[in-house]
């Protein structure tokens, strides 16, 4: 379960979120990094480009302040079925990921977690703030702030421009 810690959220600073382990992480200890935040799948078929895009975005940018955050998802074609411990080794052991992998969510309906329903009102999507299917994408600047949203079907590298101007790359 995911809670956040204030009723009236002014940043993804303000959110605590379970790790794959189930242990709180609080999202304050990424303030200061630009992040992306996914909801990921392994059974999808935006799965293998989006991991292979998301690694190389991460060891591109991870020195320089980008962080990536994964949250496996179950609600679109049950492309997410497996446990937390089968999705962790699927994406290290197929895919080499290093970022972190947290705990599996609902990112829409009534069991939408507080960080996504966050993440939604402040980018709104397609059709009004529903996530559309697996690996849609949010840029969160270094206040904790969502500056963009993008489409499960839009490629992690077509954020890197954005990602490189809110890190201050040129």
């Amino acid at each position: 379960m995911t809670t956040d810690s204030t009723n009236d959220p002014t940043s993804i600073y303000d959110f605590t979120v379970k790790d794959s382990n189930g242990n709180d992480v609080d999202l304050a200890i990424y303030k200061g990094k630009v992040l992306l935040i996914i909801n990921v799948a392994s059974k999808c078929g935006l799965t293998n480009s989006n991991y292979a895009e998301l690694n190389q975005l991460y060891d591109k940018y991870k020195d320089k302040g980008l962080e990536i955050l994964a949250f496996p998802c179950n609600q679109f074609g049950e492309e997410e079925p497996g446990s937390n411990d089968q999705i962790v080794d699927f994406v290290c052991t197929r895919f080499k990921s290093e970022f972190p992998i947290f705990d599996k969510i609902e990112v829409n309906g009534d069991n939408s977690i507080p960080l996504y329903k966050f993440l939604k009102t402040a980018k709104w999507g397609i059709f009004k703030d529903d996530i559309q299917w697996n690996f849609a994408k949010f840029l969160v600047d270094r206040d904790g702030q969502v500056v963009d949203r993008y489409y499960p079907t839009t490629s992690p590298l077509s954020a890197e421009q954005d990602i490189r101007k809110l890190l201050g790359v040129v």
